[in-house]
């Protein structure tokens, strides 16, 4: 694969949510496991783990937390993607001779693993979209995170960031639009002049994005959207207690 090449699937991608009955292979699956152990991490810290499902009754109940997710039922294998201090925990334990040391930490080790397990992620989507697969990325997961990780048996400093569907492809999106790149990058210092006009054209495209993939029926834009999901009662705010409960620390 040419530079160019690389540059076009990466500007090529779209989240699948329906999926053909056909299984994703372990051959496919070793290789998408060994992209997302390739991508960067906090120093070699890899403060991630991945659990992945296959089994269509727990894909029935995660789609259920979900919020009704269907696609979760549909693909060939459902991915939870964790921020994991309890692999580190058990390595610094072993090293220290002291099966009861607790690990120090606070809001970076928190980040440093949220993080660690999102670039993991993003390098299984683009090998997973490499071997023609479709691939989306589950937040509803964490509408319910304490049922999500018992469902997978998570124990504590691991929780469950959000989930993946990966499977066969059983549709062909259109390429969502994305903000102008102005409104994005900015040379050397934060601007904002740039936003109201930016977001005005997004607003127009996503129009008539929206339009285009329903038929006509949904009459919406970005802004509008943003604004609906930005309503209080409909922000996480149970998150914290969960993962303070999972035993991070914000510190």
């Amino acid at each position: 694969m040419s530079k160019l090449d690389i540059i076009e699937h990466l500007q090529s991608h779209r989240s699948v949510r329906k999926f053909k009955p056909e299984p994703v292979t372990e051959e496919q699956l070793a290789q998408i496991l060994a992209s997302a152990q390739s991508a960067p991490t906090s120093s070699n810290i890899q403060a991630y783990s991945v659990v992945g499902v296959r089994n269509p009754e727990t894909k029935r109940q995660f789609a259920e937390l979900a919020g009704g997710q269907k696609h979760i039922e549909e693909s060939g294998i459902f991915l939870v993607w964790c921020a994991d201090l309890n692999r580190l925990q058990t390595a610094i334990r072993l090293q220290e001779n002291n099966p009861e040391l607790e690990l120090d930490q606070n809001v970076e080790t928190f980040l440093l693993a949220t993080i660690d397990a999102t670039l993991a992620a993003q390098n299984a989507t683009i090998a997973a979209e490499a071997l023609g697969l479709g691939t989306v990325y589950i937040g509803g997961i964490r509408n319910n995170p304490k049922r999500a990780a018992e469902l997978i048996g998570l124990p504590r400093l691991v929780y469950p960031v959000f989930g993946m569907c990966i499977g066969v492809p059983d549709q062909e999106p259109t390429l969502r639009p994305r903000l102008p790149v102005q409104t994005v990058y900015h040379a050397e210092t934060y601007r904002t002049d740039a936003f109201a006009d930016g977001i005005r054209a997004y607003d127009d495209a996503t129009r008539q994005y929206y339009a285009g993939r329903t038929g006509g029926i949904k009459d919406t834009y970005w802004s509008k959207e943003m604004a609906s999901r930005f309503r209080k009662e409909r922000l996480r705010y149970h998150l914290r207690d969960f993962i303070e409960g999972q035993g991070f620390r914000f510190q």
